[in-house]
Parts: C-alpha cells; structure tokens; sequence
C-alpha cells in the first residue's frame, strides 16, 4: 500500500509533515507503512487556541451534554472500527489483540458517557460530598464543590495501544470539561492518527477541544502553567525526564504517569495441580505473555508458585506455551504476533540478557531468526533463588517474557512481589479466602490493582491484563504513582476541588440545590402536581401532626410479621439502653410519611424511585406525634419523557425535634 504521511492536527486544521521524513515499517512486513516528519511549529499557540476556543466551549456545555459527546465520538469509532483493524495489523497485533485497543477503547468511551448522564448533575459544577455545618445557628456552612480546569490537558501516550490508550485518557478528560492535545507514539502513530481523524470527522467536537502532534513535541511543555495537566504512559527514564522539566516544577503542572511495571501472578499454596485454580493460573499466565505480544503495561512479567510446585508449573506452562502460534497476525491460526518494530525487539531480547544473569531459559529461543517482520518466541525463564535476586524484580522486558520463581510461605511470596518495588496489578490465584487477606495486608499497598481469581469467578473474570473505566488504572512506586480511570475519580482529577463557605441560601442558590436552612417555598400547589421543568429546589410541603397509637404499632407489627420484642415487649424495650419503653417501627414512620406528603391523584409523579440516606434519629413512643417536611433538593432529567427529583425529607414529633431524615427520590414527568 502507498505508505501514509501522518499529519498533525492544530488550531482547526490539519498540518502536512514537513522537514526530514522518518519512515514507519510494518512489524510484520518490514513494509514500510507510513512518514512522519514535523508538522507543528508554534506549540504556544496550540496551547493557547486550546485554552481561548476549546476549554470555554467544553466548559460551557454540562456534564450531560459532554457525555452525549463521547457517545458520539464511541459510536463513530464503532462504525468505522474496520479501518482500524486493518491498519492494526501493521502494528503486529491479532484481531484478539487490537479488538482490546480499538473496541476496548470505544467502550471506555460508552462507559464515561453512561457514567456523565446516570451519575453527574446536567450542570457545569460537582457538588462532592456532604454540607459541613460550621455554625451553632446553621446560617453558616461548607461545601466542597468541583469545577473544570480552565487549561489544557497534554497527553503523551505509549505505542502498545494507541486507540485504547487515546481514549482512556479522552474520555475523563472531556467530560471533565478540559481541551486535549494528544501525542501518541510515533511506532503506531498511524493507528492514532486515523482514529483521531474519525472523532473529528465526527462533527461534535468544539473547535479546539482535541489536537493532534504527530512528530516531536518541540517547546510545548515551556508554555504550561499551573491550570494545565500532563498524562504520560511510557518508560520510568521518560517520565522522570517530564517530571523534572522546570516548568512543571514551577508552576505545579498536574502530572500523571502510568509507566514501568514488573506485575506478579501468585499461585496459593491451597492451588495443587489438581485444583481449578492451578489451570487457571497457568492459562492467564501464558494469555497475559502472548496478548499483544507481551507488550501491555499490565502485562505478568513474575510467575511465583509454592517452591513444591515449581517444577509442575514450569511443566504446565511449557506445554501451553509450545502450542502458541507465532506468525503473521492476519491469519486466523496465528496466536501471537510480531513486537511493533526490529528496535523493540532488539531492547527485549537485551533485556533478556540481564535477566539471564539470575535465571536460565526453559521455554523459547530469543534469538531464534523468524525472517521478516519483528517476531519473537514467548520466553519463559526460570530463577530459582528469587530471594537473592535483583534482576528478576527490577528489569522489566517488554514483550512475550516472565520468569518463573518459588516462594517459601505466604509471607515470603509477599516480600517477593513487593520487590517489584510498585506496580500496576497483582494477581491471586487462590480458594482459601484467609490467602487473599493475607497477600492483601502484606502486599495491597505495592498494587493499584489486586485480581483474586477462583473456580467461582473465572468464567466471568475480564482477566489479570484488562483495566476497566469503572477501577482505577495505575500504581505506586515503580508504576508511577498515578491514577486513570477508577469511575469520577478519572474525571475530577482534570477539575479543582474547591472549599465554599457561605450561608445556606446563598451556596445553595450557586450550586443549583437546597441547603437546610435555605429559602423554602411552600405556597400551593403540593409539590407533587409540578411537572419536572416546573420543580425549583426549595419547593416545600409540610403536613399536619399525625398521632402514632399503640393500636398502629401492633397492627403494623402483625401485618408484616415484623414483631421485634421493641415494638411488642414494653418491659424488653425498656431494658434497652436505646429504648425507654415500646416504641414504633422505623418502617411504619416511613409508611406514614408517604401518607402524609403524597398526592394521590395522577399527575407529572411517574414512580418512587427509592430513598437514600435514611437515619431515624429519635424514637417515637406511643402516644407521640410526627409530621412530613418535603422539600425539593435537587433533579437530574434522565430521559426525553422524564427526570429525577431528589426531595429532603425530615420527621419531626409534636416537639419539633426529629425522628428521622432521608432523601426521597422520584420520577416526574417532564
């Protein structure tokens, strides 16, 4: 094919390669696939077209808005996932490997739009979590809230995955509100770039919210400032490199790495071979060392086995392992294909020269010549004296390599796996739960990520090497010390937490909800005969007192059979020291409320969606009153027909004191 020139993308338009043009060869061809040259002279002025066009225009949509955005943008990379594929394979992946980046990569997309609409507010500022009383009186209180950052996100990403690795870094980005210039890799920039070129032929991003730099990256990082956020994923050297540039220092730019990682696979001491878990371990083994040629952040690099066990380990992976496929990645048969180029090859097979120092090769020949392309043997190496080792547990090769190694006890397989001195995940292969507690007291805090894998949830398990959108994606130490993904976190990493104190009209009022103590409008109609658009936080009913008799208590508890000895038992409830005699059921407050705030004739109330945050604060004895205040607090639309209320719902007795809170939620009609 006629080899591309890759060009870059700024300031709304698509740069051609200029200067000396370096030449991209297929990993499985040695064809040469695309150029890269330099198409980017004025990276300030990037930054700035980023800051002045796309961060205002981002900012100005809410969280709803942007998650429909990424939807879009997922449903673009579906429709035109084949394009992918099939440069994808330059890159020496199988369908199995790039169907992880690119369909991998689109549904982190789906998952952070599906997470923006259900769970963040269709509004521009994130409330995060509970007012703080900061007076006697209640007029003065606290709330943390989170807004967007009003620079740019620069994102620098590795070669192994360049769809999946682009979009993992977008999607809690945009949806944070903040522009991004993107750097892929140049070994599969070519993948990068045509994937880049569908989200902006997509048509629903706003000028200046995503660029490209395929090429060197010049004096970007010079013109940084403190509202702006670098994301790295590649080697420990690059990133301490970043991490030490003046500027970053200086102005305390927001730094993300995700780099080297030695993860570990432990097999439990209760794992005999006659156990599920053994062939379970031996099977993700050999999977995490062939997927994607061995070349995944995530990827096993450590296979530790009770030191018993070694040699039916070793046995069992060389068996697996003589059945894997090597060879061109189009072809169906093919299990494992090529490295991304001849120079990562060479750097692995380097590797493997260190670590050959400690440990000795027992599956596969690294120097085995394969003719064309940047194929290389899964290699399996053996040291059996990990203890007194330090190769095994600092070098890591990044390709289709792990060495195995025996551990003497729990503890000591805890001190093994620590050694890797921080990584991204761990993996467990056990059935004895007081295992898994163990490894996670003694090793959980050198791993961003613990997978225990048993007979119970293999056949669903996503797998050792597989980051999900909703857990976080990183690790300390070694691994970076960084955090993607992991949910909201993802996003409000790219957003300043803010403290605001005020009264509780006026931080209500901002954050576009009701705070106890605030205005409240209770003039007719009841609440309930508001349609969604027509609900304002603040909208409140109160009912009249409602006398709670022994003769309710009784039959409530004999109707539900709920006949617990304090609602049934006067001299039992006594005895309690929570209790001064019988006292009514939480649940039959509840009950009662519901009557007495609740409008029953139809209306724009579809349904009661649930409760949250329930408390019953005093009890309620026979004899005692209680009365309903339902107040709007805040609403989310959910679809075109509908949206969601959140009402305050506070019991008080005949003295005004309350019994109970909760937040009501229904769904009312738009």
């Amino acid at each position: 094919m006629k080899p591309l020139k890759l060009m870059s993308y700024a300031e709304g338009r698509w740069l051609e390669p200029a200067g000396a043009l370096n030449d991209i060869v297929s990993a499985s061809t040695d064809e040469l696939v695309a150029q890269v040259g330099q198409g980017i002279r004025d990276f300030a002025g990037m930054l700035h077209y980023a800051r002045s066009a796309g961060g205002p225009a981002l900012r100005a949509m809410t969280f709803h808005q942007r998650a429909a955005m990424l939807k879009a943008l997922a449903q673009a990379i579906m429709a035109r996932k084949e394009e992918l594929y099939e440069l994808s394979y330059e890159t020496g992946a199988t369908r199995s490997d790039s169907w992880i980046d690119i369909e991998g990569g689109a549904g982190t997309l789906f998952t952070y739009a599906s997470k923006g609409r259900r769970e963040l507010p269709d509004d521009v500022v994130l409330i995060d979590g509970a007012v703080e009383p900061l007076s006697k009186g209640g007029t003065f209180v606290g709330q943390h809230v989170l807004t967007s950052l009003q620079g740019c996100a620069v994102h620098i990403n590795a070669f192994n995955f360049p769809v999946w690795g682009m979009l993992e870094k977008l999607g809690p980005t945009l949806l944070a509100g903040v522009p991004a210039i993107v750097k892929p890799a140049t070994a599969s920039a070519y993948v990068a770039e045509a994937a880049f070129r569908i989200m902006i032929d997509a048509g629903v991003l706003p000028d200046g919210a995503l660029q490209l730099i395929v090429g060197p990256t010049g004096d970007l990082l010079d013109h940084l400032t403190g509202q702006d956020v670098v994301s790295f994923t590649g080697s420990a050297k690059t990133a301490q490199t970043l991490q030490r540039h003046p500027v970053i220092a200086r102005e305390s730019v927001r730094f993300i790495a995700e780099r080297d990682s030695l993860n570990a696979a432990v097999l439990g001491p209760d794992a005999t071979p006659e156990q599920p878990e053994f062939e379970l371990f031996v099977k993700e083994v050999v999977r995490e060392m062939t997927a994607k040629a061995g070349q995944k952040c995530t990827a096993i690099r450590r296979a530790l086995v009770p030191a018993a066990l070694i040699d039916a380990a070793q046995a069992a992976l060389q068996e697996r392992l003589a059945k894997v496929v090597v060879g061109d990645p189009r072809n169906e048969k093919t299990r494992m294909g090529a490295l991304v180029s001849t120079a990562q090859r060479s750097d692995v097979r380097a590797q493997i020269e260190k670590l050959k120092r400690e440990a000795r090769i027992v599956c596969g020949d690294p120097n085995r010549n394969n003719g064309h392309g940047a194929f290389l043997e899964p290699i399996l190496l053996r040291c059996d004296s990990p203890a007194g080792a330090t190769a095994v547990h600092e070098v890591e090769a990044f390709g289709p390599v792990a060495t195995l190694m025996p551990y003497d006890g729990i503890d000591d397989a805890v001190r093994l796996v620590n050694r890797g001195q921080g990584s991204l995940v761990m993996s467990l292969f056990t059935y004895d739960p007081h295992v898994a507690r163990t490894i996670l007291t003694g090793a959980g805090a050198f791993h961003g990520r613990l997978l225990i894998v048993d007979r119970d949830c293999a056949r669903e398990s996503t797998g050792h090497g597989s980051p999900l959108p909703m857990l976080v994606h990183g690790g300390p130490g070694r691994a970076g010390g960084g955090e993607e993904l992991g949910g909201l976190r993802g996003v409000m990493h790219y957003m300043q937490r803010t403290a605001l104190q005020g009264s509780p009209r006026m931080l209500g009022t901002v954050t576009h909800s009701w705070i106890r103590g605030g205005p409240e409008e209770r003039d007719a109609p009841h609440p309930f005969r508001l349609k969604f658009g027509e609900v304002q936080p603040g909208k409140t009913f109160v009912s009249p007192l409602r006398k709670i008799t022994l003769e309710d208590i009784e039959h409530f508890a004999h109707f539900t059979g709920d006949t617990f000895y304090a609602h049934m038992d006067e001299d039992a409830a006594a005895a309690n020291p929570f209790f001064e005699g019988r006292v009514a059921h939480g649940y039959l407050l509840l009950a009662f409320a519901a009557g007495l705030f609740v409008d029953p004739a139809p209306g724009p109330v579809l349904a009661n969606y649930g409760l949250d945050n329930l408390r019953f604060l005093k009890p309620v004895n026979p004899g005692d009153s209680m009365r309903v205040q339902l107040t709007a607090k805040s609403k989310i639309p959910r679809k075109d027909e509908y949206g969601e209320v959140r009402w305050a719902v506070t019991l008080t007795n005949q003295d005004d004191e309350i019994v109970a809170t909760y937040e009501l939620l229904t769904m009312n009609a738009i």
